[in-house]
């Protein structure tokens, strides 16, 4: 092992005395340059970044993988640089296990039967999630990683630079400030001999008259300062450049959180149009097998943004409405409410009032009508109108 114990020493030196430095600037008791306030503005502005690219990226982490112990498989096996293996979603193994007690109950009975619908569409659910991860972590995480593990690496390895230099920097000013004041003192107590211990070496000949001395010590520290000073401008430069890309970055993790949304979008709308399918399915099945059917015929098909897709699936059934003659509902004596009309509604049939967003209208409550539903009144309109497009007001 080649340790050099005269080059260890002498960086334990240069750490010590930088260390005693910035405590004294810490404390007031020594100068310290100053940065400009765009140089300020810049790192505040990286430091920002960093701090918050982190959080988002470790709730990110949680969100698509909430179990700690998946997660940290995965980070060794990325430390190894070997492949995770493949992992099956919740939804893959429930439809899985569902699958299997189909068999054992018996394919041809309704519990059987209704097994595989929903475990079917339990793994295409989880394989939607997978496909949804796999995306994600690509366009979203990998990027978000790559800025924390590459850029801000090279930005903190180039301030830590940059602070070093400035210490540096200072220590040559405040060795140049001493020189000049020993030198005016010199100049005025004549031939004094100086101290050199800690500006000349021991072996110095103490031949020529301290006034001289002191200027070539003076010479001396301003050549310093000069070689300190264009090393920290040119390093202030460096760093500056590398700050000034944090805009950069920004635009790239825009265009990555706008592929993340897209990926979510896409993968919910899979999930919605699943379950549509689903309820379709189950929807066919007689009322004495499943109970409060599902059925789903009596839902507009409309997108998952549309706010009439989370309409209650217990609406009143045909029969229902059949019975329900608007032109015979009469307000209650209790009085009526005024609404404010949230969304756009188009009426399904001749019963239902049809809204635009944000007018107003007469709301009242009959018996026998389903709570998620109540009769609007227009002018000379009426009809059923749903509560879920409404804001009632006092």
């Amino acid at each position: 092992m080649d340790f050099n114990v005269r080059k260890f020493a002498t960086d334990a030196g240069i750490f010590f005395s930088r260390a005693v430095q910035f405590t004294e600037e810490k404390l007031g008791q020594a100068e310290k340059t100053e940065l400009d306030a765009h140089f300020e503005n810049l790192l505040s502005r990286a430091d920002c970044t960093k701090n918050w690219t982190e959080k988002i990226y470790r709730q990110t982490e949680v969100v698509l993988q909430p179990n700690p112990g998946a997660r940290i498989e995965e980070f060794l096996y990325e430390k190894l640089d070997r492949k995770v293996p493949p992992r099956p979603t919740n939804g893959e193994i429930l439809g899985q296990f569902m699958l299997e007690a189909a068999k054992e109950f018996g394919a041809e009975t309704p519990y059987g039967s209704t097994l595989i619908k929903v475990g079917d569409c339990q793994r295409r659910l989880g394989g939607a999630e997978r496909e949804f991860l796999q995306t994600s972590s690509i366009s979203f995480l990998t990027p978000l990683r790559n800025f924390l593990e590459g850029d801000w690496r090279t930005i903190s390895r180039e301030r830590k630079l940059l602070e070093n230099l400035r210490l540096d920097l200072d220590a040559c000013k405040a060795r140049l400030k001493k020189a000049k004041a020993a030198e005016t003192k010199a100049a005025c107590e004549g031939e004094a001999v100086p101290d050199f211990q800690e500006t000349r070496p021991r072996n110095y000949v103490l031949s020529a008259s301290a006034s001289a001395l002191w200027n070539e010590e003076l010479d001396k520290a301003e050549h310093e300062l000069r070689v300190a000073q264009t090393e920290f401008d040119r390093q202030a430069e460096v760093t500056r450049l590398l700050l000034e890309g944090i805009s950069s970055t920004h635009v790239n993790h825009l265009r990555c959180l706008c592929e993340f949304v897209e990926a979510q979008a896409m993968y919910y709308s899979q999930c919605h149009k699943y379950m549509l399918e689903l309820q379709r399915e189950l929807g066919s099945c007689s009322g004495d097998i499943c109970p409060g059917s599902l059925d789903v015929n009596c839902l507009p098909d409309r997108s998952p943004t549309d706010p009439s897709a989370f309409l209650p699936l217990n609406s009143s059934s045909p029969l229902e409405r059949d019975a329900l003659q608007i032109e015979e509902v009469q307000p209650p004596a209790s009085g009526t409410r005024k609404a404010k009309v949230l969304y756009d509604y188009d009426a399904a049939d001749s019963i239902e009032l049809s809204l635009r967003a944000d007018e107003l209208i007469t709301v009242y409550t009959v018996p026998g009508i389903d709570s998620d539903w109540l009769i609007g009144e227009r002018g000379n309109q009426k009809g059923r109108v749903p509560v879920t497009y409404l804001e009632l007001l006092s």
